[in-house]
């Protein structure tokens, strides 16, 4: 049995596990612990567990360090759950999620496989991202030794503590977007404080600063997105002023007024404060715009990699109907739409639909349709009459995978190929089971979306049986 603040001595740590915890064995128990490396000896404290099932612990001593620990480059590593890989070297990061894929399709799935290729890493491990989400908060979260500082000194802007939704934790450098996003925040923030802008109060929903986003594109364009919990035309007016006369880089400036007791924004009021509302990026000699509330792949550079991989997979030739599920705002559709015959996209959210339209209208892409509506209730047997069966689908599902009414619906279309394309390798295996009976994996191919965390994104050829 373990007990919480239980010390273990020497502990040998064996290989990552799931959401970037490493695993390691202490009386036949497996233990979980974060910011540590396979390969590490060190002593751990526990700080919880299950009875003789599992245990989790943290680190309180390295005794030996692995020869795959590096320097974490972020002064807020441990704090900030962004980049929790940080300190493992990076090809040791692409070893696990290469095999995070492997045991997924073949523990979970339990489905016959052919050799995984290896995974394709990102060339670029920092300011990899093209948007950013951070949050206004009047009470950050304060290290220990900030515990006695004045009430006017807990304003932050930053990301969520893990687990922590009323709890922000304040950035100064965050490595993964390009400049001049930590300008910006940082712009915001300090005249928000010498104009005594309040931040917002997530427990009492008062506030005027609620949240900063942040979009740059491959193009060199920036959108500054601002959500402000109360209508004050004048405080409004000077802060989105200030920012346009310090970025005149700043290629749209958008907000909303948000009096909701959450931060969604995509049922709110758009109103444009500079440029034309949308920014763009560039795929391919393909322009993709984006709007404020469009989806939008935020690593552009790996998105090309995943994109070329599913156009490979699908092995088109011009002659074929692809279906493309949950297109999204037609990236995929409209980047394979070239080599095929017709791409027929559908997604449920209607303002996605709309982009993905115009998305083909501004490329000349004469060969797509796009359609809105829950994918259960849209792809049924008479859309599927009354357009012509498709030779290809792709379907590229949220993490939870795709409902069991459309992998019935998938069988019953019997389409010759399927390219699967999934951020979740888990729900992704548990789809390939009940597709299994009537098709075979092909071929398999892993990429790394987002260095130093845990997540995969994976593209599976399955071909009729």
């Amino acid at each position: 049995m373990l007990e919480r603040g239980q010390i273990l001595e020497s502990v040998a740590i064996e290989e990552l596990g799931a959401e970037g915890k490493c695993v390691s064995r202490y009386n036949n128990i497996v233990i979980f612990s974060e910011r540590t490396v396979p390969g590490d000896v060190v002593d751990l404290k526990v700080t919880h567990f299950k009875k003789k099932k599992f245990g989790e612990a943290k680190i309180d001593k390295i005794i030996k360090a692995s020869e795959h620990r590096v320097e974490a480059k972020c002064q807020h590593f441990g704090l900030c759950g962004g980049c929790k890989l940080q300190h493992i070297d990076y090809a040791t990061q692409l070893h696990f999620k290469e095999k995070q894929v492997k045991d997924n399709l073949e523990r979970l799935g339990k489905i016959e496989i052919p050799e995984i290729k290896p995974i394709v890493g990102s060339e670029t491990t920092y300011e990899y991202r093209n948007k950013l989400d951070f949050t206004f908060s009047n009470k950050r979260w304060l290290l220990e030794e900030e515990m006695s500082l004045e009430h006017d000194t807990l304003y932050g802007l930053g990301f969520h503590l893990p687990g922590k939704f009323d709890r922000v934790i304040d950035i100064e450098h965050c490595h993964l977007q390009p400049e001049p996003s930590n300008a910006i925040r940082m712009e915001v923030k300090a005249y928000a404080l010498k104009h005594g802008l309040t931040f917002y109060n997530v427990r009492a929903h008062e506030g005027f600063l609620r949240n900063l986003i942040i979009r740059t594109t491959n193009k060199k364009e920036v959108m500054v997105l601002v959500q402000f919990g109360e209508n004050n035309g004048k405080a409004i007016q000077g802060l989105l002023s200030h920012l346009m006369a310090t970025f005149p880089q700043i290629t749209t400036l958008i907000y909303f007024i948000n009096t909701k007791k959450n931060d969604t924004y995509s049922d709110l009021d758009v109103h444009v404060f500079h440029g034309p509302g949308y920014i763009q990026e560039e795929m391919e000699g393909l322009t993709f715009r984006v709007g404020p509330k469009s989806f939008y792949q935020t690593n552009s550079d790996q998105a090309y990699k995943l994109y070329e991989i599913t156009r490979d997979f699908a092995g088109l030739t011009g002659n074929e109907v692809v279906y493309d599920l949950y297109t999204g705002t037609g990236t995929i559709a409209n980047f394979v739409a070239k080599k095929a015959k017709q791409v027929i996209g559908i997604e449920y959210v209607a303002d996605a639909i709309e982009d993905a339209k115009i998305n083909s209208k501004i490329n000349n892409i004469n060969n797509t349709l796009f359609y809105a509506g829950d994918m259960k209730d849209v792809l049924n047997r008479d859309f599927i009459t009354q357009h012509q069966r498709p030779d290809v689908i792709i379907t590229d599902p949220p993490r939870a995978g795709m409902h069991e009414d459309v992998i019935k619906t998938l069988l019953f279309i019997s389409a010759p190929k399927i390219v699967y394309v999934s951020c979740n390798p888990a729900t992704q295996a548990r789809d390939l089971a009940l597709l299994d009976s009537d098709y075979k994996v092909a071929r398999i191919q892993p990429v790394d979306m987002f260095p130093h965390t845990a997540h995969v994104e994976n593209v599976v050829l399955l071909e009729k049986r």
